[in-house]
């Protein structure tokens, strides 16, 4: 992976907002689906940092802001931004993030530091093929993959002690 990849490098992180939003905009026109103001302020938020937030975090922003919202909301807002490919959940830190693939069938791949917990969408097709034929091979008829790869960043690892 090269050490100019998002997030460990600086840019624009309003950029990465506003594009997350329109994609979100327009995939949901494409499918028919209603991007209410509240699922467009979770995904908004979501997309605040590379770091994953858990539904509670989300809830205590949304409470910031004003909004009367419940768990039961955000859980809906979060379920929403699933089924349409717009966030993806990090099991391992029961939190969420927002998906750079928006709109494409892809296998979710993610490099997480356990240090910073900064989250990085990786894009590898050989190991998505090779999950696939692994699974194949033994008659297995995979639905969803999801792999979660822990470890350093580069930006951790240049700190001292990280030898």
């Amino acid at each position: 992976m090269p050490a100019s990849a998002l997030p460990y490098r600086p840019h624009n992180h309003d950029a990465c907002v506003s594009r997350a939003l329109a994609d979100a905009r327009e995939i949901c026109q494409q499918q028919h689906a209603r991007l209410t103001p509240t699922r467009e302020r979770v995904l908004e938020l979501i997309w605040q940092s590379h770091k994953p937030l858990g539904a509670y975090d989300v809830l205590a922003h949304l409470t910031e802001d004003g909004h009367n919202a419940a768990p039961p909301t955000v859980y809906r807002a979060l379920d929403f931004l699933q089924q349409h490919g717009l966030v993806h959940r990090i099991a391992s830190l029961n939190a969420f993030i927002g998906c750079t693939h928006a709109g494409e069938q892809h296998t979710g791949m993610f490099l997480i530091c356990r240090k910073c917990q900064n989250v990085l969408e990786l894009t590898a097709p050989a190991v998505s093929g090779a999950v696939e034929d692994a699974a194949s091979t033994e008659g297995f008829d995979v639905d969803e993959v999801t792999l979660e790869i822990a470890g350093l960043c580069p930006q951790c690892q240049a700190e001292p002690g990280n030898d």
